[in-house]
């Protein structure tokens, strides 16, 4: 996709060959737009219990997630390759997942142990017949999955996002939304600084109707930019109650996941939002909260309602948005509130363009002084 930043931008999200771009909203079209070669956010890791499997479409694949007795996470194709029934219909046994159709089993690994119908006559090996293995990786209670451009991808050589956090830490608070629109919409809506004072009136965020200038540093980072350290508005009822010397930095990579990082002293609360794309008309948008605030323990139920609130006012404007584009309209994205957005697009061109033409990522972000309003 190529978007030329101006004074004046018009936009549409699907791809295609022509520099005025179309959007494709029929959640049934191929998801060629998903970025591939990525870890994506899949489950938090405590809703996967040692033997238990569970299914989920993931960039519009069927994808079986899995944990062992042992406590070790896997990801299968959820298709046995026999007849193509899901195998998360089927069971666990012996950390193996049997297919109900004919009881074939298939290890972690994606290797097939045993197909009960063999008498040993057909020349058939169960161990040369696999499922895919999605890579996962399980860390500070999160499970990602790295989605490859195909089998025959190389092991990836990145690893997930990384917070700034101990190894050992886990979520405090989880909210998750799933979002009725393409992952681009979802992802810029997280990064548009200037929808606040519209979308998100409530009295704990700030005054209804108030709008303040606004002027941030942002540097290129891995994979994306990140809002620099700063101290944040003092205009948040939030901010306030972490008292005083408070700073924060916000930084977004690809595919979709931004990471805030507030500091007050002592006290930090680390905010990952992360988007996953189901398929080509669906998003799930999934807020992760950790902190070491033990004084904010009493109030976790308020927050987690304004939690709950916050990121449903943000599914409701793309909901409305989803009826506009129903008719198909071009768009514009504007400087400079609209920046971090044409830099998301640059990213994801980039990324396309370097993977088709199996050479290495360069950032096209450069540092920059943003201005807006909200």
């Amino acid at each position: 996709m190529q978007v030329d930043v101006g004074a004046l931008i018009l936009i549409q999200i699907a791809p295609q060959k022509s520099k005025t771009k179309a959007m494709t909203q029929n959640p049934e079209a191929p998801t060629r737009n998903h970025l591939r070669n990525l870890w994506y956010f899949a489950v938090h890791a405590h809703t996967l219990k040692p033997g238990e499997i569970r299914p989920k479409q993931i960039l519009g694949e069927p994808v079986l997630l899995g944990r062992t007795k042992a406590g070790d996470v896997f990801a299968l194709r959820d298709l046995c390759p026999h007849r193509g029934v899901p195998l998360s219909r089927g069971r666990m046994i012996d950390d193996t997942v049997e297919c109900p159709y004919h009881g074939w089993r298939f290890a972690p690994s994606g290797q097939c142990r045993l197909i009960p119908s063999l008498v040993g006559q057909e020349g058939v090996d169960p161990l040369k017949i696999h499922v895919y293995r999605y890579p996962v990786r399980e860390q500070n209670g999160l499970v990602w999955i790295y989605m490859a451009e195909d089998e025959r991808s190389p092991a990836p050589t990145q690893e997930p996002p990384h917070l700034p956090i101990a190894p050992d830490a886990r979520p405090t608070l989880i909210e998750a939304q799933l979002f009725p629109c393409p992952i681009d919409h979802a992802v810029v809506g997280l990064m548009d600084p200037a929808h606040g004072p519209f979308v998100h009136k409530a009295w704990w965020w700030r005054s209804q109707g108030s709008s303040y200038a606004k002027e941030k540093k942002y540097e290129p980072s891995p994979m994306g930019f990140t809002m620099v350290t700063h101290t944040p508005s003092s205009n948040s009822t939030l901010y306030k109650l972490l008292g005083g010397n408070r700073t924060t930095e916000i930084s977004f990579q690809l595919p979709g996941t931004r990471i805030e990082h507030i500091k007050a002293g002592r006290s930090e609360i680390i905010g990952l939002t992360t988007c996953t794309p189901l398929n080509a008309g669906e998003t799930e948008v999934t807020q992760t909260f950790f902190w070491n605030l033990s004084w904010l323990a009493p109030f976790k139920p308020i927050a987690q309602v304004v939690a709950r609130t916050f990121l449903g006012q943000d599914r409701k404007i793309v909901t409305d948005q989803m009826e506009g584009l129903k008719f198909n309209p071009r768009m514009m994205l504007i400087q400079d509130a609209d920046t971090p957005a044409i830099w998301y697009f640059r990213l994801k061109k980039e990324w396309t363009d370097a993977l088709a033409q199996r050479r290495e990522f360069t950032n096209p972000v450069k540092p920059a002084t943003l201005r807006w309003r909200s």
